[in-house]
């Protein structure tokens, strides 16, 4: 199992400002790169202050430009929120600059408030990303294509430049639902999900419509991968681990004002809602404790076969705890784990 950093671009004061928040994201994937991590992660939202980043393959190619080894993917692009002739060249540029080291995310969108102030609802959000994928893998693969469907008609064109060697970039496919991760899966797709704050059988059900898909396929599928997210810190002692909890906790009353509540957002802030679960449901749900109890808690994933373990270490402490904790990962946790490469083959995306 490879660990994988979030660069979550978290900041509940606003006034601490987009300067410095994009300096500890790039400062916290040059430490990760120099400690062993398989990779970083970065998401795409706008017009809030949780995983604010509008442009990720901007992001993603200035990671690659300071990193050396790192695999850098998306978690990820949304694609109803763009146009996919111009997505589509925008992901080979930043493929080619990112020296193949890029893995595209792909998503229908979570947020409804962000979703409906960009003009795409999030209830139109799943046919419109099932259109934009499939002309994103035409205009990937295909030279001349033209498209006449719901949301896109247009003649024959040609995306400029075309992918180096006739290898398009690699796609993943986010989804939570365990029907809709065995279905993209057979499909030939990565898979990327998260059971956010959910429970621990809840994930159990999501890497297991993962394995069903995988073992439809046979040999075909042997090399797909999963890719698993949740909020998981190294805390230095059980009265850190207690308060780094609570910063999650609250954390999580954000993230779900705008993924599942009212959608309360002034000047860019998300309205803290406290989280429904009880803080001891939440603290078996997510992964906040010392290195010791972690190691245990981890193996599990390993055990049921995740091939990307994604940390989401920003929970609205400071930067510095999130180094130390970053520090403490590497130190305490990863040497328990068989370290492997990044796979780079290119040829496994859908399509090619």
């Amino acid at each position: 199992m490879r660990f994988n950093h979030f660069l979550s671009a978290y900041y509940p004061d606003t006034s601490y400002g987009g300067d410095r928040l994009y300096a500890d994201m790039l400062a916290q994937a040059r430490l990760v790169d120099r400690l062993g991590y398989g990779g970083v992660t970065i998401p795409e939202h706008h017009l809030i202050n949780i995983l604010l980043v509008p442009d990720p393959l901007q992001m993603a190619v200035k990671v690659a430009s300071i990193t050396s080894r790192l695999e850098v993917m998306t978690s990820v692009c949304v694609l109803p929120l763009h146009d996919m002739r111009i997505f589509a060249g925008q992901l080979i540029q930043a493929d080619i600059l990112c020296d193949g080291r890029l893995l595209v995310g792909v998503g229908r969108g979570a947020f409804a408030y962000e979703m409906a102030r960009m003009g795409k609802p999030i209830e139109e959000s799943r046919e419109r990303f099932d259109e934009s994928l499939e002309v994103l893998l035409a205009l990937l693969t295909r030279e001349e294509v033209s498209w006449n469907g719901k949301y896109y008609q247009f003649p024959p064109l040609t995306v400029m430049p075309r992918p180096p060697g006739k290898a398009p970039p690699t796609l993943m496919v986010a989804a939570l639902v365990p029907e809709a991760i065995e279905a993209s899966v057979r499909r030939g797709f990565h898979i990327q999900t998260t059971p956010l704050d959910a429970t621990v059988a809840r994930m159990k059900e999501q890497v297991a419509a993962f394995m069903r898909g995988k073992a439809s396929l046979g040999a075909a599928g042997a090399h797909l991968r999963l890719a698993l997210s949740r909020v998981c810190c190294v805390a230095k002692d059980d009265a850190d681990a207690r308060r780094k909890l609570e910063l999650a906790y609250q954390y999580y009353g954000r993230f779900h004002n705008v993924f599942s509540g009212e959608g309360s957002v002034a000047h860019g802030a998300i309205r803290y809602v406290p989280p429904k679960q009880s803080m001891e449901d939440f603290r078996n749900n997510i992964i906040v404790c010392t290195a010791s109890e972690m190691l245990d808690r981890l193996k599990l994933y390993e055990e049921l076969g995740v091939d990307d373990f994604i940390m989401n270490v920003n929970i609205g402490h400071s930067q510095d705890e999130s180094l130390e904790s970053l520090n403490r990962f590497a130190e305490s946790v990863m040497p328990a784990f068989a370290a492997k490469p990044a796979a780079q083959d290119r040829s496994r995306m859908t399509g090619s």
